[in-house]
């Protein structure tokens, strides 16, 4: 089967679980904005499986005091055969924002063992300082699990980064793609 974009523009993640995760459900005056110059125009559901899983979806008009955003980090790269390997990607925080992460969410498919995600901040002395966001075994139910350090924020020139430990036992090169043959490196956060 052709794949293809969800979206013919750019697409944002809400939401996403898998492996019979619970519900998420938002800190009290905290909304995704949608519509009106949100830049989000339509929601779209894109089942990977074949289940009786649904969603149920909370709206208001009013506008929250906070808003939420979820962030993905990513990797791309080939697991040889019959190896362990770490799996690490990082981006710098270039807007002029104040995020307070409370949910994050690991994704993997069969070989993943562990997911984390850090917030890395530079202290007085122009040291690097590691602050765990959160990490999770990925063949565990695949929710929105809660931030344990809820003092944590990240500023503009913070790095998010996060690692993935991956092992395969098969006799062939695993590559990172969208497929159940493939396999994935993913850590998201909601703040």
């Amino acid at each position: 089967m052709r794949r293809a974009p969800t979206c013919k523009s750019s697409t944002s993640i809400l939401y996403a679980w898998a492996k019979d995760a619970p519900e998420l459900i938002l800190p009290k005056g905290v909304g995704f904005r949608v519509g009106g110059d949100s830049g989000i125009n339509y929601l779209v559901m894109q089942p990977d499986h074949l289940d009786h899983s649904g969603v149920t979806l909370y709206h208001t008009e009013t506008p929250q005091p906070k808003s939420a955003a979820t962030m993905l980090l990513v990797t791309g790269g080939l697991l040889p055969p019959k190896t362990t390997e770490s799996f690490e990607t990082a981006c710098v925080i270039e807007e002029d924002v104040e995020l307070h992460p409370f949910a994050f969410r690991t994704h993997a498919h069969r070989h993943g063992v562990e997911v984390a995600g850090w917030v890395v901040t530079e202290n007085q002395k122009g040291e690097d300082e590691w602050f765990l966001v959160g990490k999770r075994d990925p063949q565990l139910p695949q929710m929105f699990a809660p931030v344990k350090n809820t003092s944590l924020v990240v500023h503009q020139g913070d790095m998010l980064a996060a690692r993935c430990i991956l092992k395969n036992n098969e006799d062939r090169v695993i590559k990172m793609g969208p497929t159940g043959e493939d396999e994935m490196c993913n850590f998201y956060m909601i703040s």
